[in-house]
């Protein structure tokens, strides 16, 4: 079976590079993405594979091989773009202003419909349900992935299957992490409010700058402190914005400050915003002025099942060869999968993505990402063959 789905893999790579190309020309942002969900329809409707949209822009397609009631296997794409301005100059390179493929979506997309394709032309060689699951909304807050599993999308799964570029591997090689492999991401938001006023008249006016300037820095040295710890699992607490729109010799009523929280660890999750609110308290006692904390749960930590995933990486080492078969390190990234794998067994990996040679070196989530698309026919028969081997 094995030499078939590399057949069949190899077969489509054009057409895959194809629907890469043209979603990576036409990105949309999360939750708008229309015309891509239109776009995934027509060609579902093309290949007579039975599909429906769960939201509006959420589409589950389902293919029953022998006995189908014998299990269902859900593989997930995610399918939106972030508001990112593309710098790169090809072919297809994004005509949305703005809106650019910088995470790899785009291939993910391509590649489930590939999956799909094979798949269905394979009913006679596997037992069981496949629900292939294009979701949307991943970089969107509260996730795509919660909004499927409440629609019901994981009714009757008994594990889920995800793939991801990552530019870390060069094209060829596939990582997997057994365990929690990727980060809670939950975001900081704290607004310290007093009395504005002249900087030299100080009887006068709060201390609101130096109030929040003192809370970001004992926020920030949590990382640092609970880090010194001997534990397994690292933590991340960093500010990205401080406003204070005050000028030379004007201190501002407010001053606002955005961060990001990143544990591997429910407790700790929960220990870091209760110190949070503590630290604000203080602060704000000292100082006379207030401190409004609201802390935005994000995604929780992403667990990849341990048996799932030891009996996946044996797979593609059957697949691939055990030279090209990674172990990775956990990652401080988020993704909303993780959602998922709170609720069935679920694993998502790695698929390698940089070229050297070719200049292919660009990370995600900056305007020059690219992928080596070669990764498309790997990451196609890999995941077809994960699939009905699982």
């Amino acid at each position: 079976m094995i030499n078939k789905i590399k057949s069949l893999a190899m077969e489509l790579k054009n057409d895959v590079i194809d629907i890469r190309r043209h979603l990576h020309k036409f990105p949309c942002l999360s939750f708008e993405e229309y015309e891509t969900s239109q776009f995934i329809h027509a060609l579902l409707d093309s290949w007579n594979i039975e599909h429906g949209f769960l939201t509006e822009t959420g589409i589950v397609a389902t293919i029953k091989g022998i006995n189908p009631e014998k299990r269902t296997i859900a593989l997930r794409a995610d399918i939106d773009a972030l508001p990112i301005q593309e710098e790169n100059k090809t072919q297809y390179s994004s005509s949305n202003d703005g809106v650019m493929h910088a995470c790899g979506h785009d291939a993910h997309t391509a590649m489930l419909l590939g999956v799909a394709k094979i798949l269905n032309q394979m009913k006679d060689d596997f037992e069981g349900t496949i629900r292939l699951v294009f979701q949307p909304g991943e970089e969107k807050l509260p996730g795509g992935a919660s909004v499927m599993i409440e629609k019901g999308v994981l009714k009757d799964v008994d594990l889920i299957i995800a793939q991801h570029v990552y530019p870390e591997l060069p094209c060829g090689e596939v990582g997997f992490h057994a365990g929690e492999f990727m980060a809670s991401c939950d975001e900081i938001n704290i607004t310290i409010k007093g009395k504005g006023g002249h900087a030299a008249k100080i009887n006068e006016r709060s201390n609101t700058t130096v109030a929040a300037a003192k809370l970001l820095c004992a926020i920030s040295e949590l990382s640092s402190e609970f880090n010194k710890e001997e534990r397994k699992n690292p933590i991340i607490i960093a500010f990205g914005s401080f406003i204070a729109d005050g000028t030379y010799n004007v201190i501002p009523n407010e001053v606002t400050l955005k961060g990001t929280m990143r544990t591997f660890n429910e407790d700790d999750r929960k220990s870091i915003k209760n110190i949070i609110n503590e630290l604000s308290s203080d602060v704000a006692l000292n100082f006379d002025v207030e401190a409004d904390v609201f802390i935005e749960e994000g995604y929780p930590v992403l667990i990849n099942d341990v048996n799932l995933t030891e009996s996946l990486m044996s797979a593609a080492k059957g697949f691939m060869g055990k030279e090209k078969v990674k172990a990775i390190p956990q990652l401080m990234t988020a993704e909303d999968f993780a959602w998922y794998s709170h609720k069935t067994k679920a694993c998502m990996y790695r698929i390698g993505t940089s070229n050297v040679e070719k200049g292919i070196v660009s990370k995600q989530h900056t305007p020059t990402f690219d992928i080596d698309e070669d990764a498309l026919e790997i990451g196609v028969g890999l995941m077809a063959w994960l699939a009905v081997k699982s």
